[in-house]
C-alpha cells in the first residue's frame, strides 16, 4: 500500500515537472511586462524665433492619487512651458531658471510653489481643450515643440538637451509613449491594472517567449507594444476587435489572433490563428504549439479600465517608475524603431571569406560589402543602400563620398541583405584608419522607411611598389637574319672606307706591305720619315762630308 502511494506521488511529480504550462496568480508588479496608459500628445521640430522651445504639459490625476508633483527646470534650455489640468494639483518648483517662462490658465486650480525662488510664472487666459490649446499656443509663440499628457505625475525633470525632434513642425495630437521624449524624465504612480502572471522554468538558450492574454470581458481594445530585448518571441491573444501596434522593429517574432499594425512601414498583418478561449492553459499550449518550443518565459493576463494601453516587454523595463536614459551615439547604437544591421567586407566577389576587422587592405584593391539584417516576424525586409562615405579617425577627420556599385544577389541567397562593391583608390591621405558608413532604407512591398546607418572600420595601406626589370628581347629567325645582314653591310662599308683611304693616301713604291714596321703595324700612327734616294755610304763615301754640311746649313740658318 505504501509502495503504491509512493509510486503515485512520484508519477504526480514527474507529470508536474514535465508540464509546460503554469497557473497565473495576481501580481501588482511583473518582472517582464510593464504596462502604462497611452496618452495623447505630439513631438515636433519647432523652435521659436527667440530660440525658445514651446512645451505643453497636460496633467491627469486619478481620484485615489495624491495630486502633488515636483518640477525641476534648472537645467532646462530656454522654453515656454504651458501647464494645464482639470483637477486641483500642487506643484513645487525647486530651482530658478530665468530662461524658463511658465504659463497657467487664470481659471486653473493648479497651484505652483516656488519655495522662495524667483520663477517667471504668468497667469493668462487660454482654452482647456487639447486641440484648442495647441492652436492658441501656435498663435502666441508660432508653434508647439511638444504636447505631453501625463497621468498621476510625481516628478518631472527637464534635461539640458534639445527638446526638438527631426520631422515636421506641426503638432498633430495622437497616442504616444511619453517616455520616448528623452529631453525630460517623468516619474509617475503605478497604473492601477490587474495582473495575473506566472513564470515557468527558463529556457536553456537566451531567447524569450512572452505570452500576453487579454480576457474576453476586458475593456482593452488598443494596445501598443514596445520590445526592449532581442531574440524575443511574442504571442498575443485578445478579444475580437483588439488591435496590437508594434512601436519598435527589433529582432522580434510575433503572432496574434487579432490585427497587428506596423506604423513604421504602414503595414497591417492579419490574424494568423483562431483562439476563442481565454483560459490560461489553452492560450499557453497554443503558443507552445505555434512556436514549436517546450517552454516559455512569461505568461501575463491584463485587465484595465482603460481601452488604450502601452505594453513594454523586457526585463530592463520592469521598474514601476520608468527611467529615461541619456541617449548615446556609439557605433552600435540602433534607434528603437529600426532593425539592427551588420556590414561585412570581402576582398573577392564570391563573398566566401569575410575580411578580418584587423586586416589591412591595399588602396588599389576592390572591396566587396554585404549589409544584412534580421527578418521581422514573418516578414522579410529588403535593404536599399542610399549613399556611402568614408570618415578618417583622428582629431581632424576627413569625410569623403564613396561611390559604390550594387552587386547582384538572388533572393534565395540574400533574403535580408544587399551587396555592393567600391574602390579605395581615392584614399591618398596619410591616415590609414577609416570608417566606412552607409545610409540605408528598409523596404517591404515597395514601401520604404529610413533604416538608419551602418558602418565598419577599415585599415588601408598604400599599394605595393613593383620592381621594374629591364625587358628581355626574344629574337626569332627574322630578327637573327636581319642582324646578320646588318653586320655584313657594316663590314662591307668599313672595308670600302679603308680601301678609299688607302687609294687617297697610298704607300711608297719601295714599301713592302709584307715587311714589318718598327711599330709592328703597317697602319701605325707614327710619322714616317722620307726615304732618301742617294746611294748608301758604303757605295759613295766621298759624299759624306757634303751631306753633313748640307744638313747643318738649314739648322744654322734657322737659328
Amino acid at each position: 500500500m505504501e509502495s503504491s502511494a509512493l509510486l503515485l506521488c512520484l508519477a504526480f511529480v514527474i507529470v508536474s515537472a514535465s508540464s509546460p504550462t503554469c497557473d497565473p496568480v495576481n501580481l501588482s508588479d511583473n518582472s517582464w511586462v510593464y504596462v502604462r496608459e497611452m496618452q495623447m500628445g505630439c513631438w515636433t521640430s519647432f523652435i521659436g524665433q527667440d530660440k525658445a522651445e514651446v512645451h505643453i504639459l497636460n496633467l491627469n490625476f486619478a481620484a485615489t492619487e495624491g495630486k502633488i508633483f515636483s518640477l525641476e527646470v534648472a537645467d532646462a534650455r530656454p522654453m515656454n512651458l504651458i501647464i494645464t489640468s482639470r483637477e486641483t494639483a500642487y506643484g513645487l518648483i525647486n530651482e530658478t531658471n530665468a530662461d524658463v517662462n511658465i504659463y497657467k490658465s487664470n481659471a486653473s486650480t493648479v497651484v505652483l510653489y516656488t519655495n522662495g525662488h524667483l520663477v517667471n510664472i504668468h497667469a493668462v487666459d487660454f482654452p482647456g481643450q487639447d486641440e484648442e490649446l495647441v492652436k492658441w499656443a501656435t498663435r502666441k509663440f508660432g508653434g508647439v515643440t511638444s504636447f505631453t499628457t501625463v497621468a498621476n505625475l510625481k516628478g518631472l525633470h527637464f534635461k539640458a538637451t534639445e527638446g526638438t525632434k527631426a520631422g515636421p513642425q506641426d503638432c498633430i495630437l495622437k497616442n504616444e509613449d511619453p517616455s520616448e521624449k528623452h529631453f525630460m524624465k517623468i516619474e509617475t504612480a503605478a497604473l492601477t491594472s490587474s495582473f495575473k502572471s506566472c513564470f515557468p522554468q527558463q529556457r536553456a538558450d537566451d531567447s524569450e517567449l512572452h505570452i500576453i492574454n487579454i480576457p474576453e470581458d476586458a475593456n482593452i481594445r488598443n494596445v501598443s507594444v514596445r520590445v526592449d530585448t532581442k531574440k524575443t518571441s511574442v504571442f498575443l491573444r485578445g478579444p475580437q476587435g483588439t488591435t496590437w501596434t508594434f512601436l519598435t522593429l527589433q529582432h522580434t517574432k510575433f503572432c496574434s489572433n487579432n490585427e497587428i499594425l506596423l506604423p513604421a512601414i504602414a503595414h497591417r498583418i492579419q490574424p494568423v490563428f483562431t483562439l476563442s478561449s481565454d483560459k490560461a492553459e489553452d492560450v499557453q499550449r497554443k503558443a507552445l504549439d505555434f512556436f514549436k518550443v517546450a517552454t516559455f518565459t512569461s505568461y501575463t493576463e491584463i485587465r484595465s479600465e482603460e481601452s488604450t494601453l502601452l505594453l513594454v516587454l523586457g526585463q530592463e523595463s520592469s521598474a514601476v517608475t520608468p527611467t529615461i536614459a541619456e541617449p548615446t551615439l556609439s557605433s552600435t547604437t540602433v534607434p528603437p524603431d529600426q532593425m539592427p544591421l551588420l556590414m561585412q567586407l570581402y576582398t573577392s566577389p564570391d563573398y566566401r571569406s569575410p575580411l578580418d576587422p584587423n586586416a589591412k587592405v591595399q588602396s588599389d584593391k576592390k572591396i566587396y560589402a554585404e549589409i544584412s539584417g534580421n527578418t521581422l516576424g514573418a516578414m522579410v525586409l529588403t535593404i536599399q543602400v542610399i549613399s556611402c562615405f568614408v570618415r578618417s579617425k583622428g582629431s581632424c577627420p576627413v569625410v569623403k563620398e564613396l561611390p559604390f556599385i550594387p552587386e547582384f544577389c538572388s533572393l534565395n541567397s540574400c533574403p535580408s541583405s544587399t551587396r555592393l562593391s567600391f574602390s579605395l583608390g581615392q584614399l591618398h591621405e596619410l591616415t590609414t584608419t577609416w570608417d566606412v558608413e552607409c545610409s540605408v532604407k528598409l523596404c517591404y512591398s515597395k514601401k520604404c522607411v529610413d533604416g538608419g546607418r551602418v558602418k565598419r572600420n577599415l585599415e588601408v595601406t598604400p599599394p605595393c611598389q613593383q620592381t621594374l626589370n629591364p625587358p628581355c628581347f626574344d629574337f626569332g629567325l627574322p630578327g637573327v637574319l636581319g642582324i646578320a645582314f646588318g653586320g655584313f653591310l657594316i663590314g662591307v662599308l668599313l672595308i670600302g672606307a679603308l680601301w678609299f683611304i688607302k687609294i687617297k693616301t697610298g704607300y711608297p713604291t719601295g714599301l713592302d706591305m709584307a715587311s714589318p714596321l718598327p711599330s709592328g703595324c703597317p697602319c701605325s700612327g707614327a710619322k714616317r720619315q722620307p726615304v732618301s734616294s742617294n746611294p748608301s755610304p758604303s757605295e759613295n763615301s766621298s759624299a759624306n762630308a757634303s751631306i753633313g754640311s748640307t744638313q747643318s746649313t738649314p739648322t744654322s740658318s734657322m737659328a
